[in-house]
């Protein structure tokens, strides 16, 4: 089969042919419906060496951290599953016996030092081929709702969707406010969860006019990005601030902007990795505000956004690629030329 392979640290996935896994006891195999494409991929092969890359990442492995696709095949002592089923695949693998790992935390293993790999697409195979195998504990059933654009839920929308379920007890009150700093894919996703899960009024700011305008479209506030972006804000808030702040990018002048516009009690979730740096001291942080990081989700956290998905309350923005076309797809990623979320589809056509 053909697979979209990283092969060495500083060097460009390709196309080779490899042969169809067999799934494993407790496994499955899935035939591939979509694979999107992440700028983790790109930080993999164009940023890391082996000095610096998380353990479990060394390559060679299939890209493809954000998978769906059908039941094709069960392993030794796979149960309660039927072949054709679509599934969204849980990207994460823990030791399964920590205690973050018994609530469905796997990102936050205990025992990630021992791990081989961190994830599916990230270490071990992924998605980004024809078939992939996956542990049955790992799959979301996503039942008749399109699989192909369901596959970037597994980051783009787990991602936010975490970070914004741990900042809902600051948003639980009438007049609340949120800004979404960064209209990508997850920014996107992000202006469409609040929307749905909060009455907070969202504000949102980026530096490409389309993408803000996209977010306005789906009921955000934009913030112009070429003036005070500080000075917007707290006129909007009535000098108070913004209630929750969402930095989808994480450099360090997104970072201060957060600061900048936090509200008493508030909270900024850095959840851009961008690598920006933030100081912070007693008298210039408002009193009881929280800055904070969070990485990708929980199991159960992607079976809800799932469920938002199946009722229409997230649409995913993506574009469709054949996997001869996927080299092109991670191309435009590098450039910035992509509108939407790239998912590549194996057996399209």
């Amino acid at each position: 089969m053909r697979a979209l392979r990283f092969t060495d640290w500083k060097t460009k996935p390709t196309l080779q042919d490899v042969e169809r896994p067999t799934p494993g006891p407790g496994e499955v195999l899935l035939k591939v419906a979509g694979a999107g494409a992440c700028h983790s991929d790109v930080a993999a092969y164009d940023d890391f060496e082996a000095a610096t890359a998380p353990k479990g990442m060394a390559p060679p492995f299939t890209l493809g951290h954000e998978t769906s696709g059908w039941v094709e095949e069960l392993g030794e002592g796979v149960t309660g599953i039927a072949l054709g089923e679509a599934f969204l695949v849980y990207g994460p693998i823990g030791c399964g016996r920590c205690v973050p790992c018994s609530k469905g935390q796997d990102t936050y293993c205990e025992r990630v030092a021992e791990m081989p790999y961190l994830a599916t697409g990230l270490g071990r195979d992924g998605g980004m081929a024809e078939y992939v195998t996956v542990p049955a504990r790992n799959l979301v059933p996503l039942g008749d709702a399109d699989p192909v654009a369901a596959a970037p839920l597994a980051d783009a929308a787990l991602t936010p969707y975490h970070a914004i379920s741990l900042a809902l007890p600051v948003l639980a009150k009438g007049g609340s406010t949120a800004l979404v700093i960064g209209l990508g894919g997850l920014g996107q996703i992000a202006v469409q969860i609040l929307t749905a899960l909060t009455g907070a009024t969202v504000y949102v700011t980026d530096r490409k006019q389309d993408a803000v305008d996209r977010a306005v479209a789906r009921g955000a506030i934009a913030i112009d990005a070429s003036g005070d972006q500080a000075a917007q804000l707290r006129e909007a808030t009535g000098g108070t601030g913004v209630d929750a702040v969402f930095d989808l990018v994480g450099a360090t002048p997104t970072i201060q902007l957060g600061q900048a516009v936090l509200a008493r009690g508030g909270r900024l979730s850095v959840v851009g990795i961008a690598g920006g740096e933030v100081s912070w001291s007693f008298f210039a942080n408002p009193y009881e505000a929280v800055i904070t990081n969070t990485y990708w989700g929980s199991i159960a956290d992607l079976h809800e956004v799932v469920a938002m998905y199946q009722r229409g309350q997230i649409v995913p923005d993506v574009e469709r690629f054949s996997l001869e076309d996927a080299p092109e797809a991670y191309r435009r990623l590098e450039e910035g030329t992509l509108d939407a979320r790239a998912v590549i589809v194996p057996h399209a056509g």
